[in-house]
Parts: structure tokens; C-alpha cells; sequence
């Protein structure tokens, strides 16, 4: 299912990391990173919710307003039942609605407040999600106390949380297009290859969005995927190729990008709900506002699992959402 947009904006957007990610080729183009992980709080958990709250207040910094003139807060994250947006929106006092697609929650919240934007059913809304290395972790797999080792196609939670804008008025980025994705289980049960898990579900909601609308892949300058890493990255290439006869020349991985990989010990790249929206929203929106890019297709990725299917060894189904972006001539 695609939705095409006639009259919704990307405003403005905020992005907040951690060390990590401040150590990563877009370290200058974050509005605010934290040389911790615990960002003054007690507990990861709060590390989180506080990065949801410091991109919110930086994005109403920017658009000169306050949260008493926003209509609607989405948000989403990956702690069990999403708690770091929920205490940011219990602080913030915003009409809200609490979203989950795991790593794939940036694009879904885009889609849903540029629905509502088009429909008129809201003037503008801020569209927020966040992760935390340290509290995926441990709920997911172990506390990084355990030291435990890991494989080579392992991804690395990004900390970092990004908000966007989205309104009716006219900026220089809009809105184009969506893409809801279906979800795919191919029967992977490893939680250190999400890149294998994930790339099947990016596959069917780019074939399907370039089917929708009856585009060609070079449509885009670039199509941009959020959390496969290196090896998924190339997963990606190989499927797309040998089940839909396509050949993504125009393509990269946020998960590839974000990190300083040969001098990080982040094993195949990043993941998490902030890894596409930190990479868009700082590098990405750069490059489409200095002209160098003029159609980007986002294409965030989210594997669909919980820890109590994970210790059960079940199999890891996963979903992709895609967003595309074109800067107004």
C-alpha cells in the first residue's frame, strides 16, 4: 500500500547522540551529542527518554514554537512497550501516539503524520523515536557487563534520538510518497544477523513502492536503507537482484554510514529506530538543501521480535517502511 502527498512539508528535524556516534563521519551535523551514556540520569532507561526530550525541545527551538503549538507527538522506541516515549510524552502534555515497528518505527511515524497532515485532520505534528545501545542490550540480548563476544554480522544499537517537523507549510523538502511494508519471516532465528533477518522485508517494500507508483529504480538519486549493516547491505543487493531483476546502483545503508567501523568496535554497522532518522536527518537533508540530492527514498528496517520469543528461539519476522523525499523546485 503507497500514499502519495500533495501538500506535506519536513520542516525542520533535530538529532541528539551518544559518544559513539559523535565519534562517526556526521559528527558535525548533529545538533547535540553526549561524551556518556547516561546523560545525567540513573539508568539507561532515563538515558533514552532524555534523548527523546532534548531533540523535541531543540526541533521547537528551531521552529521558534512551543509544545503548546503542536497538535500531535508520535513517538517510538525500542524498550518494552515503548516506555522511553511514553514518560518523554507524559512530560511534553502533547495529544500522542505511541508507535512500534522496532528499527522500522521512524518511517511508520512519518507516514502516519503526513496521513493526517494531507487530510487535513492536523495542522503539523512531531514525529519522534529514539534507541539506546546499553538498554537494547540488556534487554535483548545481554548487559554489556557480560561481556560476552559476538559475531561479525552483529549490529550495534545506536544511541541517539531525532525529531522532525511536519506541517502543510511549504519548505524546501517535501513529503512525496509512502510505502506501508508487509512483514517477512524467512525463518532466521539468530539475534546477531539482523542484517539477514531484515533484508527480505527492505526488498518487498522497495519492489513494491517502485511497482505502486510504475517508477524506475534510477527514479531516485538515492534509496537509502536504515539497519542492515555491511552484511545485510549486501543481502540486500543479491535478493533484489536474483527475485526482482533489480540492480541497486543507487543505494546505500544508514547502518553502513553512521559509524567510523574500522576504528569502532561496532561489528557490521548500526541499528536501532535512530539510525536511518540520524543519518536522513543530519547528512541526508544537508545533502537535498545544498542541491545534491534531489529524491531519496528512506526505507527504514525492523525486526518484529521480543525477548520472550527470542529466549524461545523462535523465528525473527521483520518489516520495512518506506518514506520518499523530493526537494521542491
Amino acid at each position: 500500500m503507497t500514499f502519495k502527498y500533495n501538500n506535506v512539508y519536513l520542516n525542520e528535524a533535530s538529532t541528539v547522540t551518544g559518544p559513539y556516534e559523535a565519534n562517526g563521519p556526521f559528527s558535525k551535523l548533529y545538533d547535540k551529542s553526549y561524551d556518556d551514556l547516561y546523560f545525567n540520569t540513573k539508568t539507561w532507561e532515563q538515558a533514552e527518554s532524555k534523548l527523546i526530550d532534548d531533540s523535541v525541545d531543540i526541533l521547537l527551538a528551531k521552529i521558534g514554537k512551543t509544545k503548546f503549538d503542536i497538535d500531535l507527538f508520535i513517538s517510538g522506541d525500542l524498550l518494552n512497550q515503548i516506555t522511553a516515549s511514553n514518560y518523554a510524552a507524559s512530560r511534553l502534555k502533547i495529544p500522542y501516539m505511541g508507535i512500534y515497528s522496532a528499527c522500522a518505527s521512524s518511517m511508520e511515524g512519518l507516514m502516519i503524520g503526513a496521513n493526517m497532515v494531507d487530510a487535513k485532520q492536523v495542522k503539523n505534528v512531531i514525529a519522534s523515536v529514539s534507541s539506546h545501545n546499553n538498554g537494547a542490550e540488556k534487554q535483548f540480548r545481554y548487559p554489556v557487563e557480560y561481556g560476552g563476544p559476538k559475531r561479525k554480522t552483529t549490529t550495534f544499537t545506536t544511541t541517539g534520538g531525532a525529531s522532525v517537523y511536519l506541517s502543510s507549510e511549504q519548505s524546501q523538502i517535501r513529503i512525496e510518497s509512502g510505502t506501508v511494508g508487509i512483514v517477512e519471516d524467512l525463518g532466521i532465528t539468530d539475534v546477531y544477523n539482523m542484517g539477514a533477518v531484515m533484508a527480505p522485508a527492505a526488498a518487498s517494500t522497495i519492489f513494491r513502492h517502485l511497482s505502486d507508483l510504475k517508477r524506475e529504480v534510477g527514479y531516485y538519486d538515492l534509496i537509502l536503507t536504515g539497519d542492515l549493516g555491511i552484511c545485510g547491505k549486501k543481502i540486500l543487493k543479491e535478493y533484489m537482484k536474483v527475485e526482482y531483476n533489480i540492480e541497486l546502483n543507487n543505494y546505500d545503508d544508514a547502518a553502513s554510514m553512521i559509524f567510523d567501523i574500522e576504528h569502532e568496535p561496532v561489528y557490521s554497522g548500526g541499528s536501532g529506530p535512530a539510525c536511518l532518522p540520524l543519518v536522513a536527518y543530519s547528512y541526508i537533508l544537508d545533502e537535498m538543501k545544498k542541491g545534491k540530492l534531489k529524491r531519496v527514498l528512506l526505507v527504514a528496517t525492523g525486526a518484529l521480535m521480543s525477548p520472550t520469543t527470542v529466549n524461545q528461539k523462535e523465528t525473527i519476522p521483520s518489516i520495512a517502511h518506506a518514506i520518499s523525499l523530493e526537494v521542491c523546485e
